[in-house]
């Protein structure tokens, strides 16, 4: 008898092998990678990432810029405080920008693209004309114009004006900039000119401006070739210069020994173009892996120059050592990811690529700075973003912070959780606003267009007429009667 089914014994399965994230060892690695991914998988995400590490690197640069400014200053105005209440005063407006930047809609920064292009452009002709002088209460110091008591440097301002007006233009050009003559007018002309009266007195800030400009363009999709004439063009443009001023050549040369390992060892190469550069090394050398302890660092004692400021990642090496360091460029390296992931999530255009160049303009600075300090660069006195001495470098970086802020909360799922919330409206007023949702200011489809105001779908909406057509337009476009046929009256008819 043939037995059923149900009659056959259950077959025995093997027992699976054992994945590796359920021995002890996986899970000690999988689960804080687990975490992580959680944690970037929110919708705040990138807002969170970029105020943080910002307020992060923000709180570093106030406790440094005191520690290298202690000693000088309570030497020229017996007062170890002054320098730090000066870039304490300059943090609070910069953070004050931080806090309008983050309001203001995405219009407003379009609109004010071209008039402060305008307006830097005029201040760098005046500094290149006057690059010292005084009217009155006005004043100019080769990269600085002074108003009163107010000092403040128009590079600075000019990075923003770039960013601002060359994603604007580039936007609304869309798919010609692939054609050189619809790129090339008046973007090229404008931006050489701002380059070539900026880089005349400032060739470092300069080089950021290059970097925002190209990260502008390869937003934009431009083509490579584009890229490589603009390269051409430029590094004729840096040598020539380069060899307009005599310390510049100077300072090509000092990294060139030092990059030798033996030419930077004389007496006279050491007290002469190789000093700041040796000196910084030795601040870097002496700091090991866990630093001289915070303020007690010796190469501040007149030692280094610009220490405050140009060469201040030097002491941070030299007090806190290469944790210290490795912290610093940690924070340089999620700010670069935050920025970086809200223009790949934002939606519009001109967001995106304002995000992409002020990301590559920050990270660009940072490697700039960091790079000439540690030998493997020129240079070119760029300071470090967020923790160099300097109010207007200080409050411009904290404006592009604040609008790429707002950005962040832009993105669709970032906006969705937000409007989900529902915050009291005294958070909205005291802190920020909520963003439009995605989709809202979007054309409506033509299903949409075709659906009348409450009505059923399926039925069109009357068209309107356009301006003058009337009823006896429609009447004259029907076919009249055929020839030789009789006209029928309307008794007739019926």
């Amino acid at each position: 008898m043939t037995g059923s089914v149900t009659d056959a014994p259950p077959a025995r399965r093997k027992p699976a092998p054992a994945r590796p994230a359920d021995s002890a060892f996986g899970r000690l690695v999988g689960e804080p990678f687990a975490a992580l991914h959680g944690l970037l998988g929110r919708p705040l995400a990138s807002y969170y990432l970029l105020v943080a590490s910002a307020g992060l690197l923000l709180v570093i640069g106030l406790v440094m810029v005191f520690s290298a400014t202690s000693v000088p200053s309570f030497d020229s105005q017996q007062s170890a405080y002054a320098g730090v209440q000066q870039q304490g005063l300059w943090a609070a407006v910069g953070v004050l920008a931080f806090w309008v930047a983050q309001r203001l809609p995405t219009r407003t920064y379009r609109f004010l693209g071209l008039p402060l292009m305008i307006v830097c452009l005029l201040f760098a002709l005046v500094l290149v004309l006057f690059p010292a002088g005084r009217i009155g209460p006005v004043g100019t110091n080769l990269n600085w114009i002074t108003i009163g008591s107010i000092q403040f440097q128009p590079a600075e301002l000019g990075k923003l004006a770039l960013v601002w007006w060359g994603a604007d233009l580039l936007v609304r050009r869309g798919d010609s900039v692939r054609k050189w003559k619809r790129l090339a007018m008046p973007l090229f002309p404008v931006t050489a000119l701002l380059f070539l009266l900026v880089g005349m007195n400032d060739l470092g800030t300069m080089l950021c401006m290059l970097l925002v400009f190209l990260g502008l363009l390869w937003v934009t999709g431009v083509r490579f070739r584009v890229f490589a004439g603009l390269f051409g063009v430029a590094l004729a443009g840096v040598v020539v210069l380069i060899a307009e001023q005599s310390y510049r050549l100077e300072r090509i040369l000092s990294f060139t020994h030092a990059a030798k390992a033996t030419g930077c060892t004389s007496a006279d190469s050491i007290q002469g173009p190789c000093w700041q550069s040796t000196q910084g090394m030795y601040a870097l050398a002496d700091g090991g892996w866990f630093g001289l302890g915070l303020g007690q660092g010796r190469q501040k004692w007149d030692w280094l120059p610009e220490a405050h400021n140009d060469f201040i990642f030097a002491i941070i090496g030299e007090e806190l050592g290469v944790v210290g360091c490795v912290v610093v460029l940690a924070l340089f390296a999620v700010l670069a990811y935050a920025g970086l992931r809200i223009a790949r999530r934002v939606d519009d255009p001109f967001r995106r690529t304002v995000a992409a160049a002020c990301t590559l303009w920050l990270a660009g600075q940072a490697v700039i700075n960091i790079g000439a300090v540690v030998g493997l660069l020129p240079i070119t006195g760029v300071p470090l973003p967020f923790i160099s001495a300097g109010g207007t470098a200080l409050v411009v970086t904290l404006t592009a912070i604040g609008m790429l802020a707002a950005f962040a909360r832009t993105e669709p799922d970032a906006a969705r959780a937000l409007h989900a919330r529902a915050p009291s409206r005294l958070v909205r007023l005291l802190w920020v606003p909520l963003p439009p949702l995605p989709g809202s200011t979007r054309p409506t489809t033509p299903s949409a267009r075709s659906r009348p105001a409450g009505g059923k779908p399926g039925v069109r909406a009357a068209r309107g007429r356009t301006a003058g057509s009337s009823r006896t337009e429609t009447r004259r476009r029907r076919p009249g009667p055929r020839a030789g046929s009789r006209t029928t009256t309307g008794k007739e008819r019926r």
